[in-house]
C-alpha cells in the first residue's frame, strides 16, 4: 500500500517511479508528529510522578501544535493528509494530555468525580475542535464575526485547565482532597467554556501601528523572559488575566453586533 506522501507514476521499463516530495512539504507534518510525541510523553511523565517536566511537555506540545498549521500555510505546504494529522494531534495535545496529567497530579484524589471531570474536558475539547472545523468552512457568517472565536479556543483551554497545577507549584494551593474537588469543578467549568457560545476576541486579524512595533517586540521579549524565569507564576497570572478578559470580550462583541445591526437597518442614502 503506498504511503501518504508517495505517488506511483509509470516509468516505462523498470516499474513505477516514486514522486519525490520537497522537504518543506514534510516539515509541518514532522512538527505535528513531534507535538504528539511531546503530549504522550507528558502523560507518561505524569504517571511517573515527574509532574513539572510533564507539564512542560504538555505546554511544548500545545505550542508545536499551534504553529504547525501556520507554518504549513507560510510554506504553502497544506494538504488533506496534514489537516487530518493536525486534527488528531489537537485531540491528543489539547484534550487528552492536559486532562490525564491533571488527573494524575490532583483529580485522582477526588475519586470518580475527578475522573468524570477529566473525561468531560477531553470530550469537550474534541467537540470544540469539530465545531471550529465546521465554522471555519461556513461562508454564510458575516465577515466581522470571523474576528471572534465561538467558545474559548482549544489551546487556551489546555493552558487554562492546568491552573490548579501551577498554583500548587508556587505554593498557593496545597494538594488535598478538598483541593481535588475544587479543581474538578474548575475543570468542568473550562469544559463548558470550550463548548459554549461565548464570543472570544481573536488577535488573528490584529494590525499593529508601525510606531508601536518596537515597544511591542520589547514587551513580548519581556514576557518570554518572565516565562522562562518564573514559569508557574507567569502562567498563573496569565490564566487569571485571560479569565478576566472573557467577559470584556463578550461585552465588546455585543457592542459590535449592535453597531452592525444598526448599519443593516439604516436606510440607504438617496442616489443623486
Amino acid at each position: 500500500m503506498p504511503r501518504p506522501f508517495q505517488r506511483f507514476e509509470p516509468h516505462g521499463r523498470g516499474g513505477p517511479r516514486i514522486r519525490e516530495i520537497p522537504l518543506r512539504l514534510m516539515l509541518p507534518n514532522l512538527i505535528t508528529v513531534l507535538a504528539i510525541c511531546a503530549g504522550l510523553s507528558g502523560i507518561r511523565l505524569a504517571f511517573e510522578n515527574r509532574f513539572e517536566i510533564a507539564v512542560v511537555m504538555v505546554l511544548i506540545a500545545a505550542f508545536l501544535d499551534g504553529i504547525d498549521g501556520r507554518l504549513a500555510r507560510m510554506l504553502k505546504a497544506t494538504s488533506k493528509f496534514g489537516a487530518q494529522m493536525d486534527s488528531l494531534a489537537d485531540i491528543v495535545n489539547f484534550g487528552v494530555a492536559p486532562a490525564l496529567v491533571l488527573y494524575a497530579f490532583l483529580l485522582d484524589q477526588a475519586g470518580s468525580p475527578g475522573w468524570i471531570a477529566a473525561l468531560l474536558f477531553a470530550i469537550a475539547c474534541g467537540l470544540r475542535l469539530a465545531r471550529f472545523n465546521v465554522l471555519d468552512e461556513d461562508l454564510t457568517r458575516p465577515a466581522w464575526q470571523a474576528e471572534y472565536f465561538v467558545g474559548i479556543p482549544a489551546p487556551a483551554g489546555a493552558v487554562i485547565v492546568l491552573l490548579p497545577i501551577y498554583l500548587v507549584f508556587i505554593g498557593v494551593v496545597e494538594p488535598s482532597r478538598t483541593a481535588a474537588f475544587i479543581a474538578s469543578g474548575f475543570t468542568i467549568m473550562v469544559a463548558f467554556l470550550l463548548v459554549s457560545r461565548l464570543p472570544v476576541w481573536s488577535a488573528k486579524r490584529l494590525r499593529v501601528p508601525g510606531d508601536t512595533v518596537m515597544p511591542m517586540i520589547l514587551g513580548v521579549v519581556f514576557f518570554a523572559l518572565l516565562l522562562f524565569t518564573y514559569p508557574w507564576q507567569t502562567l498563573s497570572v496569565g490564566v487569571l488575566a485571560y479569565l478576566i478578559f472573557l467577559p470584556l470580550s463578550a461585552a465588546a462583541y455585543s457592542r459590535r453586533a449592535a453597531r452592525e445591526s444598526a448599519k443593516e437597518l439604516a436606510p440607504e442614502p438617496p442616489q443623486p
